[in-house]
């Protein structure tokens, strides 16, 4: 598939990662690409501006019901790629199954079903690192938009799922991806995209849609959220701080004391979706080295095992355009975490 002129990409490999097949068809035109980062930007020009919403429709049909298994039911893809498709989407899931309970795949089911009805196609989210908890919440959130609005938030997400499968085809040059759960058209009203999105309806086919303005980061690089497991909901008012390690040594020793070596980036409290408030600057480029947050978890939980919880890791040289969300799932007597998007 690799030839001179950069990467070829065939209309099957391109319904796996979009279930629309004339955007697989613009995009297999377009091809070949020299690296990730103009199929993307490709993708993004083709999907907001010279697709139709019969294309936007047929793409978001092609997902599972977020709690479901993935059916591999589109009959414009060879079975191959359907699987490849299946597979994504399962790994995609992976941790909202991993953090839901029955209670909480029934309330999915039930509010999946209510926004079905109200706007004529599935909940979309690019769930990959989202919990169950949080996508639920999510899911409540957008079910009072208006149609149009949502119509709009589900191609946007489309469009997430959609850079996050290419990445994949390209995973030579993975690192040429923008953060892959980045909002977009964040400086635009809601009334403004709504415009956007009505333009859809009412341009004639020859006329390009008014293009998107595409932000390089519109959110800080370090993010996260605490779920309390024990009670299936997100944990409000954890106390969070950011810091940075600026040792005399390159990274911190095992067992070695604080002393001045961990400089604080910012502090915030969750709010009620169990999200901190802005913790470091919104950064195209976020500096490599090893960060900390820490939760004041006895503070929240002052019957719980810990007395706070702190997690280390590390942004190298190679990921400083990459977005790390750090989320803290807990309960009184354990917990884990993950690398969200």
């Amino acid at each position: 598939m690799e030839g001179g002129g950069g990467r070829k990409l065939s209309e099957e490999e391109v319904v796996a990662c979009c279930g629309s097949t004339k955007f697989a068809k613009e995009m297999a035109m377009a091809s070949p690409f020299a690296n990730l980062e103009e199929a993307v930007s490709k993708a993004r020009d083709i999907w907001f501006n010279k697709v139709d919403v019969n294309a936007w429709l047929q793409a978001f049909s092609s997902h599972p019901q977020i709690g479901q298994s993935s059916s591999s039911s589109s009959s414009s893809s060879s079975s191959s790629h359907a699987a490849t498709a299946a597979q994504w989407s399962k790994g995609e899931q992976s941790a909202a199954m991993a953090t839901s309970t029955t209670s909480i795949l029934q309330e999915l089911s039930h509010w999946n079903a209510c926004y079905r009805d109200k706007f004529g196609f599935i909940f979309l989210i690019c769930a990959s690192g989202r919990s169950s908890a949080e996508i639920l919440a999510e899911l409540k959130k957008r079910y009072t938009n208006r149609p149009i609005v949502e119509f709009e938030n589900a191609a946007q997400e489309q469009m997430k799922i959609t850079e996050l499968r290419l990445a994949k085809l390209f995973s030579a040059e993975a690192k040429d991806l923008p953060a892959a759960n980045q909002p977009l058209c964040e400086n635009k009203s809601a009334e403004d995209r709504v415009s956007v999105i009505g333009a859809h309806f009412t341009t004639a086919p020859d006329l390009p849609a008014k293009a998107y303005q595409i932000p390089a980061r519109a959110r800080p690089p370090i993010t996260t959220h605490v779920l309390d497991v024990s009670r299936g909901s997100p944990a409000a008012g954890v106390e969070v701080r950011l810091e940075m390690w600026k040792g005399s040594q390159p990274r911190p020793g095992f067992g070695e004391t604080d002393r001045d070596g961990w400089i604080h980036q910012g502090s915030s409290s969750t709010n009620t979706d169990g999200r901190s408030g802005q913790l470091i600057g919104i950064d195209d480029v976020v500096s490599p080295g090893i960060y900390r947050l820490s939760f004041n978890t006895g503070k929240y939980n002052p019957s719980g095992f810990f007395p706070y919880v702190s997690l280390v890791f590390e942004v190298r040289e190679s990921q400083q355009r990459e977005h790390f969300h750090v989320p803290l799932l807990l309960s009184p007597f354990s917990f884990t975490t993950y690398r969200g998007s």
